[in-house]
């Protein structure tokens, strides 16, 4: 039993700590034309600190007073420029999303006295949504590519050239995706328990590759509109293929020898559900597909990077005279935690 706990443990203190850095993601679409900028940001009300998110939701009610708290934080947290020049706030909304999926939109019109020169932006919104909180930008300019960025805690400016080209932040996409995939405690036990019984760096590769390939190719067809599966059908599905797999880890592990097999097709899946986060995003065709490469890089990176330091553990651990039966263990409270999963995307999502 006491060696039953010790596994218990190691795997849920590494659930708890992917679970600390969720990283609450809003996207904000700024349009530039003639010294004028429209200004929308939408969140997920629900995702934010406790207090904000009552906030956002109150003032998408209707509540007055939450509406000018709300106004005054967009004043005050996202602030532009040109040429050195401030830009004035002008009419500000609030508003709620029809779908009742507890997503708020943020209107705020500015008028700027240049229309020419670097554009600079200062987001402040970690202060007011929490540190954990990211802003994914879309800067829209008649007649140019947009240009696409992430703002969070650590960096909170960006400038772009309205006269000239401003590239996209490639590394702000590939630094999504892995953190998309390190904060998500579903995949990442799904990759545990593919992994559990497997032994050798060659059926671990053939896994991981045949995971990569498959969630690549719903990933990139997801994402650029080929395939739609509401994320209703992808997030129970993505618990049932943690349930599978543990349990076939449980009750016939001899099957694992065909495991990339199943590493591919239940990849599959996993892919549609890594697309949601950036079909959310609205981006422009031909930035989704710049975003999509950046992304899917990070999300290799993150999954190589989870495999290069759990799987020698697990392993070394799982040596004869250290904790018996670890694999199978593990395998339970995956189990667990996928059929837990199951229940409340199913009932109560």
């Amino acid at each position: 039993m006491k060696r039953l706990l010790v596994a218990l443990l190691f795997l849920l203190t590494g659930m708890s700590g992917a679970l600390a850095h969720v990283t609450s993601t809003g996207l904000a679409v700024l349009e530039v034309a003639d010294g004028r900028l429209s200004y929308r940001l939408t969140v997920v009300a629900t995702e934010q600190d406790e207090a904000a998110g009552r906030m956002l939701l109150a003032a998408a009610d209707g509540d007055a007073s939450a509406a000018a708290r709300v106004a005054q934080a967009m004043r005050e947290h996202a602030r532009f420029s040109i040429a050195g020049e401030a830009c004035s706030p002008g009419r500000i909304t609030v508003q709620g999303s029809r779908s009742g999926d507890d997503k708020v939109m943020l209107d705020m019109a500015l008028a700027c006295s240049k229309s020419a020169g670097t554009l600079a932006i200062r987001d402040d919104w970690p202060d007011v949504l929490g540190s954990h909180f990211q802003t994914v930008m879309s800067v829209r300019i008649a007649g140019k590519p947009s240009v696409e960025f992430a703002l969070d805690d650590s960096r909170r400016e960006a400038d772009v050239e309205l006269s000239g080209t401003t590239p996209t932040g490639w590394l702000s996409f590939i630094a999504m995706g892995a953190e998309h995939i390190l904060s998500g405690p579903d995949h990442l036990l799904f990759l545990l328990a593919l992994l559990a019984l497997t032994r050798g760096f060659w059926p671990i590769a053939k896994i991981v590759t045949g995971f990569t390939i498959a969630h690549s190719i719903t990933l990139s067809l997801a994402t650029l509109g080929i395939v739609d599966v509401p994320s209703r059908i992808v997030e129970p599905l993505i618990a049932a293929t943690i349930i599978w797999v543990a349990l076939e880890n449980l009750l016939a592990p001899a099957r694992t020898a065909q495991r990339w097999l199943i590493a591919a097709l239940f990849g599959l899946v996993h892919g549609l559900g890594f697309a949601s986060a950036l079909t959310e995003l609205g981006l422009p065709r031909t930035a989704m597909v710049r975003a999509l490469i950046g992304f899917n890089v990070g999300v290799e990176l993150g999954q190589l990077a989870f495999v290069a330091v759990v799987m020698p553990v697990v392993v070394w651990l799982a040596k004869p005279g250290r904790i018996a039966r670890l694999p199978q263990v593990l395998s339970l409270a995956v189990a667990a935690a996928g059929a837990f999963w199951l229940v409340q995307r199913l009932l109560f999502a």
